[in-house]
């Protein structure tokens, strides 16, 4: 989950990285309230999860309470790349900016650890220093055990060069971010500015985290900070019936067991949908192995109520739970959703396959459902699941 640049400095905040005051809002008026608490003065910035807020005019100086209030009125609404800006920061104004720095913490997956990233060439979108002076950007990595000791601040002080008289206040706001990286379970905090101003303090002025879903059980404070009203609705309902399902722009509906054999399915049916008015894929739903009727009617009730959906593929390999379990849980998904008023319209495809494979066939053709066409072969049912969302959209 990628957090508002006002939450990440809430969470630095929480964990004593040095920030400035701010306040979000989003309203116009309250721009007035929260500058005048500020002190007079503001910097008015856009909250969306996109870079570039500057060059869109995403961020503008309030010199007064009242030019906050016409600032704040000219951000709110605004499009960024696609993103409409809902939510504005009204922040302390930094006193002048001698030099600007860029730190981060992120899990690099490759190598199988944490990785420290930083530079003296702060400001500016780091992939661009990368790219144009990749010897500017010091990589060093961080073992989980160890962590970022001050030794270790030190080490990443060094490598990335900062000034002498800003490297103690680096190396000691290093160790902070590392405890605000690892106590908040995040994937990726970063600082951009880290600056030093004119009165010699290093202040974290901009910054960026994302929070690791997999760790929300032990997270609960984590809940208030998702962008609900950014939320497709069709994944916040799976999401509540603990689906793993992701929206995706297309018209057959997917439901498999386990998600290797679900992203196969995604491909299987995007080839086979070339040769039938190029349907595609409408999302992927991964079920996992206990495809109960609860769990299968939960699925059908998401992928049904999504209107884009013309046709539906079941694509099931049994192993610990066998393919009769799952014709059951096809039969009795249906059943209750037509018991809670929910009528199914849209063709379902059922492909199994693997343990008990022959019994589940039968219990399928036995219900004898009207909409249920049972195809035995993965490409044949994609096939057919590609061809009945083709002719519904016609």
């Amino acid at each position: 989950m990628d957090l508002f640049e006002y939450q990440a400095r809430d969470l630095f905040a929480k964990h004593g990285v040095p920030v400035l005051a701010g306040e979000v809002i989003d309203t116009p008026d309250a721009a007035r309230a929260a500058t005048e608490r500020l002190g007079g003065k503001s910097v008015v910035k856009a909250q969306v999860k996109v870079g570039g807020r500057g060059k869109a005019g995403g961020v503008k100086l309030a010199t007064s309470p009242d030019d906050a209030v016409e600032k704040a009125g000219q951000i709110l609404g605004l499009d960024i790349k696609g993103h409409t800006v809902h939510k504005v920061m009204i922040a302390e104004t930094a006193p002048e900016i001698a030099e600007e720095y860029y730190v981060s913490y992120l899990l690099d997956r490759t190598n199988r650890t944490f990785l420290a990233m930083a530079s003296v060439e702060g400001g500016m979108d780091i992939e661009e220093v990368a790219a144009t002076k990749p010897e500017a950007l010091a990589k060093i990595p961080v073992d989980a055990n160890e962590g970022v000791t001050p030794e270790k601040a030190a080490e990443i002080v060094a490598a990335a060069k900062f000034p002498a008289e800003v490297a103690d206040q680096v190396a000691d706001i290093l160790v902070t971010l590392w405890k605000t990286f690892i106590a908040e379970d995040a994937l990726l905090v970063e600082v951009n500015p880290l600056a030093k101003v004119a009165d010699g303090r290093v202040l974290a002025l901009d910054g960026k985290v994302s929070l690791d879903a997999n760790a929300d059980f032990r997270q609960p404070g984590h809940e208030a900070l998702e962008d609900k009203d950014a939320a497709n609705p069709l994944e916040a309902a799976a999401k509540a019936k603990n689906l793993n399902y992701v929206k995706l722009d297309g018209e057959v509906g997917i439901i498999g067991n386990g998600a290797g054999l679900v992203m196969s399915t995604l491909d299987v049916v995007a080839y086979a949908g070339e040769a039938h008015d190029g349907v595609k894929p409408a999302n992927f739903l991964d079920i996992g192995g206990g495809a109960s009727a609860e769990v299968m009617a939960n699925g059908l009730e998401i992928i049904l109520g999504d209107p884009d959906v013309k046709s539906v593929f079941v694509n099931v390999f049994g192993g610990i739970t066998a393919c009769d379990e799952v014709a059951n849980g096809i039969v009795q998904a249906l059943e209750l959703l037509k018991a809670k008023g929910e009528d199914v319209t849209k063709p379902l495809v059922v492909r199994l396959d693997g343990n008990n494979a022959e019994l589940g066939r039968k219990i399928l053709s036995d219900a004898n459902h009207p909409l249920v066409q049972r195809v035995d072969t993965m490409d044949g049912a994609a096939d057919k699941a590609a061809e009945l969302a083709a002719a519904a959209a016609k």
